[in-house]
């Protein structure tokens, strides 16, 4: 399915605090999305906000819309529930369930949503998830041996099927490869660039190089100082961004000069 994310007058709140201001955008189906800049800048703040999630904090609410092919996230009859079902997410660290087995961990979603699922389909959608997620071959003879028994870049492949298996439509992923070593980063790069192919995917990054590999578009925030908002400050075709950008400050951050 082929699901564009439109971002309208986007404000995010913590209590009283704006921690993103004005945030107009929107995010190609079918491609992969960078959202780049400095810590505090609100990257993973507008992430979060893309399934909900950072409602999961008190006090955190938006004004603005969120559209996922023209459906607003946030209106009033729309579970938050659903919402995550949707809108998958992939976070910082690998979080495989430790009690649950390798399978266990790819069904996980599907059975927290009240999903009945029998032996034989449940066989085949581990399959299917873990083959998408390119793990199937390295697991499958210990399908029931613990998630956390796997490698730090197995185990985020692990959740990046766990992710898949309650068939989403975007995935977001919040530095997914900031835990791992260069060649499980290699691994999971690689997967992104053949996942685009059936979803909407939406990174943050704080690696430049990362950035300019894997993603389509490139969206740079940045903040004016402790205390302030984060804005995005530019967004465009990942190579414009950074052979071409149009404000000095994102050419100043993609060549290392701050951030």
């Amino acid at each position: 399915m082929s699901t564009r994310i439109d971002i309208d007058n986007l404000n995010v709140y913590y209590g009283k605090f704006l921690a993103v201001s004005e945030i107009n955008m929107s995010i190609e189906p079918q491609s992969v999305t960078a959202f780049i800049g400095p810590s505090g800048c609100g990257k993973s703040t507008l992430l979060r906000t893309l399934n909900r999630m950072h409602e999961v904090i008190p006090g955190a609410h938006i004004d603005g819309e969120v559209l996922v092919n023209g459906e607003d996230l946030y209106g009033d009859s729309v579970d938050p529930v659903l919402v995550r079902r949707r809108v998958g997410m992939v976070f910082q660290r690998p979080n495989p369930f430790p009690t649950m087995s390798i399978a266990e961990n790819v069904l996980a979603g599907v059975r927290l949503n009240n999903r009945k699922i029998s032996k034989t389909d449940a066989a085949d959608l581990v399959e299917s998830s873990l083959t998408k997620a390119n793990l199937w071959n390295e697991v499958k003879d210990r399908l029931n041996q613990s998630g956390s028994s796997l490698s730090g870049g197995q185990q985020q492949r692990l959740c990046i099927a766990r992710a898949i298996a309650v068939s989403p439509e975007v995935i977001l992923m919040d530095e997914p490869c900031s835990a791992l070593d260069p060649i499980s980063t290699l691994a999971i790069e690689d997967l992104i660039a053949e996942l685009k192919n059936d979803y909407t995917i939406t990174i943050v990054t704080h690696n430049m190089q990362q950035a300019a590999r894997v993603s389509d578009y490139t969206a740079f925030f940045n903040v004016s100082g402790t205390g302030q908002p984060g804005k995005l400050i530019e967004y465009g075709p990942t190579k414009t961004i950074f052979s071409n950008p149009t404000h000095k400050a994102t050419e100043d951050y993609v060549s290392g000069r701050f951030g």
